[in-house]
């Protein structure tokens, strides 16, 4: 195993906190990952991880090492890249909540790998917070405000909010004109993977965002779940146009409160700032930015 493959190998070791992890990334026995170490050692002469039974941990001249790996590395992709044309290739890593996976990433990717036939994507789908680094995920697609100072963000979107509900339970409780006509309304609440609680609805009155929690009688995690018991008439609902889209033109939910829009919603990229952008990560961030822009338009980052 040459200097740089020896690089890389040891990078993912300390990213995934794992022998037999990093070596199934990379395609590799775990012998060979394992050895490949070891002389790595011995050629620096110095000791780069700490081995238990359980984990795998950089020592201090390890993590020092592991840096400057990722600076050598991202410098050769470069430099490669611009000297020889060469495309990026490898596998790449992203976490994204699964409707805009479906939305907007799925239906492009065909032409993604028609331009990059020698990158392997793995999607990870959730909303939860992500250990980047220890999870060996390169990037992940967010909506809300980012919250860890340790990532890079970059915003990609800003998605279109929209209040609304069922026929049936409209005319069971009423058509609000205004946010003080929701006394006796009930929501569908939808609880936060961040907070764990229920998230309140927005409505922006004279400029001034204001916040109101209903009565519920059934509250999810989920968002398919949610649209679900909007069309069967469990309450309100706040959520991105472009979930309901369909639902809103075929009539099986309707708008409410139009006059009063719930705050939009940005949708950040985020990477660790102890990587440089690879060039993987730099043609999917470039990729990503300009699919939203095409199949959301209203939502372009402002």
């Amino acid at each position: 195993m040459d200097s740089l493959d020896a690089m890389r190998l040891f990078a993912r070791i300390v990213e995934r906190r794992s022998f037999s992890l990093a070596a199934t990334d990379l395609g590799l026995p775990r012998s060979t990952a394992s050895e490949a170490v070891q002389q790595l050692e011995q050629r620096l002469g110095v000791r780069l991880l700490q081995r238990t039974t359980r984990r795998v941990s950089p020592t201090i001249d390890g993590e020092a090492y592991y840096r400057r790996c990722l600076s050598i590395i991202a410098d050769i992709e470069d430099a490669e890249a611009a000297f020889t044309g060469a495309k990026p290739r490898g596998l790449l890593r992203i976490d994204v909540f699964g409707a805009l996976a479906r939305h907007v990433l799925l239906p492009s990717l065909p032409r993604f790998f028609t331009e990059y036939p020698d990158l392997q994507l793995h999607i990870g789908e959730g909303d939860r917070l992500v250990d980047l680094i220890e999870e060996g995920v390169d990037c992940v697609i967010r909506s809300g405000e980012p919250r860890d100072s340790a990532m890079v963000g970059r915003r990609i979107a800003l998605l279109d909010e929209v209040t609304c509900a069922s026929p049936d339970y409209l005319k069971r409780a009423g058509t609000p004109r205004t946010p003080d006509d929701l006394d006796g309304h009930r929501m569908i609440g939808f609880v936060s993977s961040v907070t764990r609680s229920v998230i309140p609805l927005e409505f922006m009155i004279d400029g001034a965002l204001r916040r109101i929690t209903l009565p519920m009688t059934v509250s999810v995690n989920a968002g398919e779940t949610s649209f679900e018991l909007a069309k069967l008439g469990f309450g309100l609902l706040q959520v991105p146009r472009y979930h309901v889209a369909p639902d809103l033109a075929s009539g099986a939910l309707v708008e409410v409160l139009p006059g009063f829009p719930p705050s939009p919603t940005p949708v950040s990229l985020l990477y660790p700032h102890s990587r440089q952008l690879s060039p993987r990560v730099r043609v999917f961030v470039d990729w990503v930015t300009k699919e939203f822009a095409a199949r959301l338009p209203s939502a372009a980052a402002k």
